[in-house]
């Protein structure tokens, strides 16, 4: 029988995302482990996250956690950055720095074969690490390279402005690193972190063909590991008054917007028409606006929104870089599609599309073993388990385009979203 290629095949979806959820175990310090077991597959992954432990320090103060976790892989006692590098090449393994808005730690990528002989070594970075003064030197010189590019770029200089205009000078989120705090940052500091602030509630996820041999061996390296129970210091998201931000850049050849706000987390009930309103709006390359600003008036190349996770709540955001001269009249652009389909519900044939997309988008990202608790983790730290996901591809299968309309509406209003412009 000849198959028809001029009809696309039927889209199956599946009942539900048959995923068990991660097995847990606690390590006799209380350490958290949780596991996915990959059997067949002789790579094993190992990942140690830790909130990170923003003290209430002055501004280049804010920067120890982030040199503390970048040093770790500078030496370790009885090893070298050299030989560190050349001991995980040998045993055909790597490790990774984990590095997050809220969250950070390493990773360990290792074989079934190899992992037992790796995995002390990966421990010690966690207490053993050496922190060189004389490679601090060098670890600040390239931040302060990075900084200096970073503010004469329109984008990444909107990245920067964005964050303050969304969590507020005070909150590390919204806090813009300088040159002079970096050159502030003292090797004593680093060491009273790492000694003190940096092992903060260590959560441990692995994914991998393991058999108790390697359970034991990760009970051995992390069972006596020692850490900080109490709950990082936090400070309260606070947004700055002004609705627009705009730093002019008169040779720039394109400009930079950013629209953001703050809103609910991924446990609320609305959570998922509102992940729908944004894939309709910007959440993918067929959306309306890329419709409207990409392909109708050809401003930008790519413009698209998304929401992004944080422990306590998302917060969305749109993205483009513009034509010069043009910023302000694609910012107009976007609130004419806001407003559009905070209205104006999906069509029939919109809705198939996106409901397609969405279906096939979402099943990829189940794709991988290695994906699985990376998927996890994301829920994980708002509180969630796998079950959201189940729910989420129930929503899709069934979503009302009038409540994506009126819930998006709702919570992306024009006078609540914060502006950033740079450029000419």
């Amino acid at each position: 029988m000849m198959v028809d290629r001029t009809k696309a095949p039927e889209l199956k979806v599946p009942e539900a995302i048959t995923i068990k959820a991660p097995l847990k175990w606690t390590l006799k310090n209380g350490v958290p482990l949780f596991f996915i077991p990959t059997p067949g597959i002789a790579a094993i992954r190992c990942d140690v996250s830790m909130p990170i432990n923003f003290q209430p320090f002055d501004d280049h103060h804010t920067l120890i956690p982030f040199f503390t976790l970048n040093m770790l892989l500078e030496g370790i006692k009885g090893k070298k950055s050299g030989q560190l590098d050349d001991f995980f090449d040998y045993y055909a393994s790597e490790v990774e720095v984990l590095g997050g808005f809220e969250n950070h730690g390493l990773s360990l990528l290792s074989t079934k074969k190899q992992f037992k002989k790796v995995l002390p070594v990966f421990r010690a970075l966690f207490t053993e690490a050496t922190l060189p003064s004389k490679e601090l030197i060098k670890r600040k010189a390239q931040k302060k390279l990075g900084i200096s590019l970073q503010r004469e770029q329109v984008s990444g200089r909107a990245n920067q402005l964005v964050r303050k205009v969304l969590f507020g000078n005070d909150h590390p989120l919204g806090y813009i690193a300088t040159e002079e705090h970096v050159e502030g940052i003292a090797a004593d500091d680093i060491r009273a972190y790492y000694d003190k602030h940096f092992r903060i509630k260590p959560e441990i996820f692995v994914t991998g063909d393991l058999d108790d041999k390697e359970l034991l061996a990760i009970e051995t390296a992390f069972g006596d590991l020692p850490y900080e129970e109490n709950e990082p210091y936090e400070s309260e998201y606070e947004s700055l008054g002004d609705k627009r931000l705009e730093e002019p850049r008169p040779q720039a050849m394109q400009e930079s917007i950013r629209l953001a706000t703050i809103t609910i987390p991924k446990s609320h009930p609305d959570y998922f028409p509102l992940w729908v309103f944004n894939t309709v709006y910007g959440g993918y390359f067929g959306s309306r606006l890329v419709k409207n600003i990409r392909e109708d008036k050809g401003y930008t190349y790519g413009i698209h929104s998304f929401l992004n996770g944080l422990a306590k709540s998302d917060y969305w955001m749109v993205m483009a870089d513009v034509k010069k001269g043009f910023a302000k009249e694609v910012v107009e652009e976007c609130y004419k599609e806001l407003q559009h389909l905070s209205f104006t519900p999906l069509d029939d044939e919109e809705l198939e599309i996106v409901r397609n997309y969405m279906t096939g988008h979402f099943l990829s990202e189940f794709s991988s073993p290695f994906e699985l608790i990376g998927k996890f983790k994301k829920v994980h730290q708002q509180g969630l388990n796998f079950d959201f996901y189940n729910a989420q591809l129930q929503y899709i299968k069934s979503f009302d385009p009038e409540e994506v309309s009126e819930v998006g509406g709702k919570y992306l209003k024009r006078e609540d979203i914060k502006e950033v412009i740079v450029g000419s």
